[in-house]
């Protein structure tokens, strides 16, 4: 009888020990945290991403993924319905990308902001807002895969015509070229060894030289040097001739006085004189010629004028 009831209150026991522990795994387990819905409407591929995949906002936690379906009305359109925490900063400019954790392939989506416009979007069970999905890495790689092969074979091309015969051939030519570039720069050098050697005497005969003109200019520039000397004598000579022209100058002016007061008004009484004698000779022949008698009996008296004694009037011509 007392194994019974040891046995009974020992499985009694164990059974509410796994009630209690069952009960505390749930409390503990249980995500009291109030969560919004969204759609993320997809254009491409989603591969590794699964129900209850993590939602991160820029690598913080801030939800889960409810639920991946096809859209009917969208052919070939994929509905994300994601559940995110109400203190998440949901905007009109978020939008979510597939993202993978390390190598192991397994997907999240990832949620970023480019901040164009940062007013809050709203969403509800009832009228549940939708953010774009953008291409995550490995979709951009595979969409620039085509490129990226294209310009991969344009460089095979590339080396398989730089590495063809014709160009082997033609960079043999360019190295044969510049064996014999250095093979002439040999002996261009051998040649200057002799022009080398000879170079010290010419710069020292070169220094001579230099010493030589800085001497000569030195001596012409000292005040008492022949330079001196001789620009100084070309002065007083150059003094002398000017002194000799303010001479000259002098007595031109005064001749040029002379001539302009006292020679030149002599000429010109000389010259009225001369035309005065002219005058009466062209009076005397004009009389002689008029009157030659009055060579002998003088000139005849002239007719008195109007108002003298024995003036009388013309007589009146008549007209038929």
């Amino acid at each position: 009888m007392e194994n019974k009831s040891h046995a009974f209150w020992a499985g009694l026991f164990t059974i509410v020990l796994l009630v209690a522990i069952a009960v505390a795994a749930f409390l503990f387990n249980v995500d009291r945290s109030v969560r919004v819905p969204y759609d993320l409407i997809a254009r491409t591929n989603v591969t590794g991403l699964y129900t209850d995949a993590a939602v991160r906002y820029r690598g913080l936690d801030v939800g889960k993924v409810q639920s991946i379906k096809f859209d009917r009305d969208h052919p070939g359109q994929i509905l994300i319905r994601i559940l995110v925490d109400t203190h998440a900063p949901i905007t009109h400019s978020t939008f979510g990308s597939l993202g993978f954790q390390g190598v192991t392939g397994i997907a999240f989506i990832q949620l970023d902001d480019n901040g164009r416009d940062t007013s809050p979007l709203p969403s509800s069970v009832k009228d549940v807002a939708q953010l774009p999905m953008r291409p995550g890495l490995l979709d951009q790689l595979q969409q620039r895969g085509d490129v990226l092969l294209r310009k991969l074979e344009k460089v095979t091309d590339d080396v398989n015509n730089l590495l063809s015969p014709e160009m082997i051939a033609q960079v043999q030519s360019t190295a044969a070229s510049l064996q014999k570039a250095a093979d002439g720069i040999a002996t261009l050098s051998q040649q200057m060894g002799p022009v080398a050697g000879k170079l010290p005497g010419t710069i020292d005969q070169l220094d001579r030289t230099l010493a030589s003109t800085n001497q000569l200019i030195t001596g012409l520039n000292r005040p008492d040097g022949p330079f001196e000397t001789n620009l100084n004598k070309v002065g007083t000579a150059a003094q002398q001739a000017g002194d000799a022209l303010t001479s000259m100058n002098g007595s031109l002016q005064e001749l040029s006085s002379r001539v302009g007061y006292d020679t030149l008004p002599r000429v010109n009484s000389l010259a009225e004189d001369v035309r005065s004698a002219a005058r009466s000779v062209d009076r005397a022949a004009d009389m002689f010629s008029t009157s030659p008698r009055s060579v002998l009996f003088g000139a005849p008296a002239a007719a008195p004028g109007p108002g003298e004694a024995g003036f009388t009037w013309p007589a009146a011509r008549t007209t038929k």
